[in-house]
């Protein structure tokens, strides 16, 4: 399939296109956006607001967010390994030619595990804040942690492409079995989901501390960089 093998080709072209863009220093920043545990006090102060904002129904919240991130994650890494298209740093052809600043990982990368679970959660939860400015803030988030994995070589535009759709699917499918429980079994308990939002002086909180990490891991990139311990 001539368009099929276009598609691919027009894939590692612009992969090579964003990932020739890097040096030193934003190797360490982009080493630490794309880790997880970098984000820790971000995932704390949304837990924060769900106990505070929705009470107990913090519970049913928290257990379909998980489930969000299980299926998105679990189904992706099915995805990797019955598609099996390698990673950029696997592929034969583009040998010597990506910049990579991760351990390789798995051989296969379609579709993003990161794009998925970052795409799951910011569509989950700003269903549930329903604040337009976190929603804008987290979109530009998700987009961030996924394209770190271009910059670190271990992934193509389409990986994040493809994982972006499947965390947003999950996300809303998440979102909607939680609105059907709600209404369903807990619809007498106080708040009601559906109508309680993120105010905008918790959006401010959420993103000051967005800003602080974002300055923080700047600051410690610089001196990372400056010493040489990366």
């Amino acid at each position: 399939m001539d368009w099929l093998q276009g598609i691919i080709e027009l894939d590692k072209e612009i992969f090579l296109f964003l990932n020739g863009f890097h040096n030193d220093y934003w190797d360490t920043i982009m080493l630490m956006v794309t880790r997880k545990e970098t984000w820790i006090p971000f995932y704390a102060i949304l837990l924060y607001y769900f106990i505070k904002n929705y009470r107990l129904k913090a519970i049913p919240i928290l257990v379909f967010l998980s489930l969000t991130i299980l299926l998105s994650d679990q189904v992706s890494v099915f995805l990797k390994f019955s598609i099996q298209r390698f990673r950029p740093v696997y592929e034969p052809s583009l040998e010597g030619l990506v910049h990579n600043v991760l351990r390789k990982g798995s051989p296969y990368g379609f579709v993003s595990s990161h794009a998925a679970n970052g795409f799951g959660i910011f569509v989950f939860t700003s269903r549930v804040f329903k604040n337009r400015s976190y929603s804008w803030m987290l979109f530009i988030w998700a987009a961030l942690f996924s394209y770190s994995r271009i910059y670190s070589g271990v992934h193509y535009p389409l990986d994040i492409i493809g994982g972006a759709i499947l965390g947003w699917g999950f996300g809303e499918f998440c979102y909607r079995l939680l609105m059907l429980v709600e209404n369903r079994f807990i619809s007498h308990i106080s708040p009601k989901i559906q109508t309680t939002k993120l105010s905008n002086i918790q959006y401010d909180v959420v993103l000051l501390v967005v800003v602080v990490l974002s300055l923080t891991t700047l600051i410690v990139s610089g001196i990372l960089h400056h010493y040489n311990y990366l």
